[in-house]
């Protein structure tokens, strides 16, 4: 579900102003990063550190200027430009130990204004998910079709999966956000195409729960006839197995020979999802561990940086060693009796598939 957020006096309060007035008291900012060395920067470099492209930004900076989000500025402190405003955010969502007061000092503003320019931007971006993360159409389904039937699944359009965003421990109802490895978690749910582009996500659930109930309680989950029509997209083991929705056979060590070439040629066309979620965490490094601390901002965070893949998908962005991509499940596997059911129609269609595929294996 999509929470608009609008304007109000979410974004100021006394003892914001307060907490101003005493940093500005504080040792001097650095003044010139932003608007000395930034334009420095060459292509290489300019990626390097804001993740997406030059010209993407001053995009982004120029909707942004015309937003709700950036005219809402108050009171009588010089007003931040709205190229300042995406470019600190960019700073803060590519690296992963970087602080809020280190990316203060880095854009010579206070911490409170940087708590303010960091919101109203996730906000703005969450919210354009509603034009930029959008299902493929009927055109753009015969193209990532072909790419999966090249691969030797046809009838694919797309490959769903889970990620866990570490987050620091909740105030409130802590141990439901204790995912399986230990640590405190926030899902992800995306569906991504053959380019790595995110065509479906649904952001909220805490770590513990498990990938079908989260697919059940989204709204794709009623959607994927609809949505799917003739085609289908593939999921790992944690997901059941739907008409419009292909998993693997669980191997109990009886498995055909059919079935194993099945679930072979399955797992080559699935890791798409995966690596999507890889390339993602990579650019937006926040991701690995994010440090804020109200829920709901972590969650329009996350889907803000679901929006800057999509829009940076043609940029040339080079991966700085391995991706981080678990090749085990965290999900737990202790749900509720029928939760992962497979459907009977759903193993219709996969033994269908099945049958059809060529065979890869020896």
């Amino acid at each position: 579900t999509l929470f608009i957020f609008q304007m109000s006096d979410h974004f100021t309060s006394s003892d914001e102003d307060l907490e101003e007035i005493a940093e500005l008291m504080e040792v001097p900012k650095n003044s010139n990063y932003f608007e000395e060395t930034v334009p420095q920067y060459d292509n290489a470099q300019y990626m390097e550190h804001f993740r997406i492209s030059r010209q993407k930004t001053a995009d982004l900076a120029e909707r942004f200027k015309n937003s709700e989000y950036f005219n809402y500025q108050e009171g009588g402190a010089p007003k931040i430009s709205a190229l300042k405003f995406i470019t600190t955010f960019l700073w803060f969502a590519g690296h992963e130990s970087v602080g809020f007061r280190d990316v203060a000092d880095r854009f010579n503003m206070t911490k409170s204004s940087l708590h303010k320019v960091i919101r109203r931007v996730i906000y703005f971006l969450s919210n354009l998910s509603r034009e930029v993360i959008v299902w493929p159409t009927a055109n753009e389904k015969v193209v990532i079709e072909r790419h999966f039937r090249e691969n030797n699944f046809p009838g694919v359009i797309g490959a769903i999966d889970g990620t866990h965003i570490r987050i620091d421990k909740p105030t409130e109802d802590a141990d439901s956000y204790l995912n399986r490895k230990h640590y405190h978690s926030i899902q992800a749910q995306m569906v991504c195409d053959h380019r790595r582009m995110i065509r479906d996500i649904f952001v909220g659930f805490p770590g513990s729960v498990h990938d079908s109930r989260v697919l059940r309680n989204s709204p794709l989950y009623n959607t994927l006839p609809e949505k799917c029509q003739d085609y289908f997209i593939l999921g790992d083991s944690g997901y059941p197995c739907l008409p419009h929705l292909l998993t693997p056979f669980r191997d109990t060590g009886q498995l055909s020979r059919r079935q194993r070439n099945y679930n072979y040629l399955l797992s080559k066309n699935r890791y798409l999802a995966e690596h999507s979620f890889g390339i993602m965490k990579q650019r937006f490094r926040q991701l690995y561990h994010l440090k804020l601390r109200c829920i709901r901002d972590i969650v329009h965070f996350i889907r803000a940086c679901a929006v800057l893949h999509n829009i940076a998908i043609e940029d040339d962005f080079e991966i700085q060693g391995e991706l981080d991509i678990d090749p085990e499940p965290i999900a737990r596997r202790d749900m509720v009796e029928g939760e992962n059911e497979d459907d009977v129609n759903g193993i219709q269609q996969r033994n269908n598939v099945m049958n059809t595929l060529p065979f890869m294996l020896v």
